[in-house]
């Protein structure tokens, strides 16, 4: 028996960095011959996110049309999407899982093995973000999620710190397996003395009003690529910060790569995938003081207490007005960016398909 799977049906959504990583990967898969099915779940990709998509060679596209695991209103809706994606399976022949939302995964078995990973969820958001105890609408879910971990054959974290977040939580212990991007070809552009910042603004965990609040105080500008509402109607309010608006994939590379420094005062963090796209255009970092970014960007970045508005503006309007110093943490970003590359993320996930079909594997047959 093959350790690695032939088809792949991976879930995805189109509302954040799920999106990016399932193509990446995707694609990485697609390169070593593997077949991948992608089913999106939730709301209808965008125009240029649809466009992405029919970029990478064999990739097939399934509209699964289910509702997100965090914008369900009802356990049920999860039992009903976990039912679809398990006939999904069947119809299109995978033999192996990969599920981004791994509250659907459920009690019955899925013909298949199932690798789930651990991109974030309420809980630990709420740990991080809130501190105080679960509300009661946090509860079903965390449980629900909960036993989803507890049912796959393997778990993935993006990084040490989300693992250990997770172990804690949950009592499960997933595999570090860091994401990637590829880096975009690097023109020569005269930096802007600007700040950005990116991603989903409407989202508490990403921290803009402590941003904002800087912002009012600094002499540069901060701008801000992204929506500043969500799906579940929460809003961002951006007074001082100059909102750009939801940008492609080709604009936001551009505006990076003319930008002197990238800023994410997050307080909840998996991973990060913009703070990744920013060290691969060469931008300073400026970065909340948190596990997640110490442990992927020490020594690379300069890092400030989350909730520190007055310390947050110093440090921008300082490295603003001193572009030596800019360039020198650009190019220590960048550097650092290269260890988090497609290969490496495509592979290490590999290592982990191969775990979980080892062990489905009839007796004799994992050795073969």
């Amino acid at each position: 028996m093959s350790l690695h799977p032939r088809h792949v049906l991976m879930t995805t959504d189109a509302v954040g960095g799920v999106w990016t990583y399932a193509l990446d990967l995707a694609d990485g898969l697609l390169a070593r011959g593997i077949r991948v099915s992608l089913a999106i779940l939730g709301p209808a990709p965008e125009h240029t996110q649809r466009q992405a998509a029919h970029r990478i060679h064999g990739l097939k596209l399934i509209e699964a049309g289910e509702t997100l695991d965090w914008l369900a209103d009802r356990p049920i809706q999860l039992d009903q999407a976990g039912r679809a994606l398990r006939s999904l399976v069947a119809r299109v022949g995978a033999d192996l899982v990969h599920l981004n939302a791994p509250a659907l995964r459920g009690e019955d078995d899925w013909g298949a093995p199932v690798v789930g990973v651990c991109h974030s969820c309420v809980a630990t958001w709420w740990d991080a973000v809130r501190g105080t105890d679960l509300p009661e609408d946090f509860e079903w879910r965390t449980e629900r999620l909960g036993r989803g971990y507890r049912r796959c054959d393997r778990l993935i974290a993006p990084s040490y710190a989300f693992m250990q977040a997770t172990a804690a939580r949950y009592g499960v212990l997933p595999t570090a397996v860091r994401n990637g991007r590829r880096p975009p070809e690097i023109g020569v552009a005269k930096r802007r003395r600007s700040v950005l910042t990116s991603g989903r603004l409407w989202d508490d965990g990403k921290n803009i009003e402590v941003l904002e609040r800087a912002a009012s105080r600094m002499r540069g500008t901060v701008e801000a690529a992204g929506a500043p509402e969500g799906p579940n109607g929460q809003v961002a309010r951006l007074d001082h910060l100059r909102a750009l608006g939801q940008l492609s994939g080709g604009a936001l590379q551009r505006r990076l790569q003319e930008t002197a420094v990238f800023c994410a005062p997050s307080l909840y963090e998996p991973f990060g995938l913009g703070v990744l796209e920013a060290a691969q255009a060469g931008c300073a970092l400026v970065l909340a003081d948190i596990p997640t970014f110490r442990e992927l960007w020490e020594g690379a970045a300069l890092f400030v207490p989350p909730q520190d508005d007055v310390a947050l503006a110093t440090v921008l309007d300082d490295l603003l007005d001193d572009a030596d110093r800019a360039r020198r943490l650009g190019r220590l970003a960048t550097a650092r960016a290269r260890q988090f590359g497609v290969d490496a993320m495509v592979e290490g996930t590999l290592a982990v398909y191969a775990e979980a079909l080892a062990q489905r594997a009839p007796f004799g047959e994992a050795a073969a």
